[in-house]
């Protein structure tokens, strides 16, 4: 899923001001290797894993075996004897949608109608059933951490449109942070700047962004235009240090930010109808709703990738299945 991502990204039409350096060491555009229309991402992370044989898989069999034991055929595979139970079928009933004819369940009543602009991969498939490994792997290709996370490749390959936000940023559940932590979008062996950036749906995105007193703008630029200088003599004596280099840049990018979040973050332009379609100001959809659509107003200000996690693992469906799944749905 990843490669597929990048080559159609990495195909995207020419930016103004694109530079011809392949991952370069900033977030300047980049001119592509081949024409394309995917110009940016929004990347939904289902924490947990939704059962796709539940969603978009339709098991015939299933329904022919219900209640059926199976546990001679898979003991090598089963954790816990305890754990192996009969055949279940699905609760819930498929059906085919759209000119594509796509299989949908009942579990995602507005989904199906739009059947037919989506793109459903069959293809994809994982040997490990232990989270954290599987997490790595759909997050950079590989089962060990220590790879760049594939925002970051599209950030390394593509920089992004606007120097005044971050280019790859995450929107974390305000709840808590999903398995592996901040390793699900980190650069890896990149350099450190193409890592994400953490946005808080709330409140400042980016704690401690702006000073406690707001100076006066000729000072401010006085302050910024000093610690540029000291920076530069800071880095001629230390050559080479990608991780000073990125917090130099980091530091940059905030005075950029401190207009330029703000506004990204600032729904009250939007129209009631809209904030209605999102779901915000009502539970349980709130805090998600929100999310999503700070995504798509990062998104329309040209940053490159953006990803969203859901809170905890509420589509890690071991127990209670037809009324879990329906209220992640």
């Amino acid at each position: 899923m990843a490669g597929m991502a990048l080559l159609d990204l990495l195909g995207q039409a020419t930016p103004a001001g694109a530079t011809d350096a392949p991952g370069g060491p900033d977030a300047r555009p980049r001119r592509p290797h081949a024409p394309a229309r995917a110009k940016r991402a929004i990347h939904l992370f289902m924490n947990g894993g939704p059962s796709q044989m539940d969603l978009f898989d339709p098991k015939p069999a299933l329904n022919a075996h219900h209640g059926e034991p199976y546990f001679s055929k898979i003991a090598g595979e089963v954790e816990n004897v305890k754990d192996a139970g009969a055949l279940m079928r699905s609760p819930f009933q498929f059906a085919r949608h759209g000119d594509c004819g796509m299989w949908v369940s009942n579990a995602l009543p507005h989904i199906a109608r739009h059947v037919d602009d989506l793109a459903l991969i069959r293809s994809l498939y994982t040997t490990n059933i232990t989270h954290e490994p599987a997490l790595y792997l759909i997050q950079t290709g590989r089962m060990i951490s220590g790879y760049p996370t594939l925002g970051s490749w599209v950030v390394y390959g593509l920089g992004s449109e606007n120097q005044n936000l971050p280019a790859y940023v995450v929107l974390d559940d305000p709840l808590g942070l999903p398995i592996n932590g901040v390793e699900n979008w980190q650069a890896g062996f990149l350099p450190p700047n193409f890592q994400g950036t953490r946005f808080r749906a709330t409140g400042s995105p980016v704690l401690n962004l702006k000073p406690e007193r707001e100076d006066p703008v000729e000072v401010a630029r006085v302050q910024r235009d000093l610690l540029a200088r000291l920076d530069a003599l800071h880095q001629r004596d230390r050559p080479g240090q990608p991780k000073l280099d990125a917090r130099i840049a980091s530091y940059e990018l905030a005075a950029r930010m401190q207009m330029s979040a703000g506004d990204a973050l600032d729904l009250s332009n939007e129209t009631p109808s809209t904030l209605e379609l999102y779901g915000i100001g009502k539970e349980p959809t709130d805090s998600y709703g929100r999310r999503c659509l700070i995504a798509r107003r990062l998104i329309e200000r040209g940053v490159r990738f953006v990803q969203l996690y859901i809170n905890a693992q509420i589509w890690d469906n071991h127990t209670g299945l037809a009324k879990d799944m329906k209220a992640a749905c």
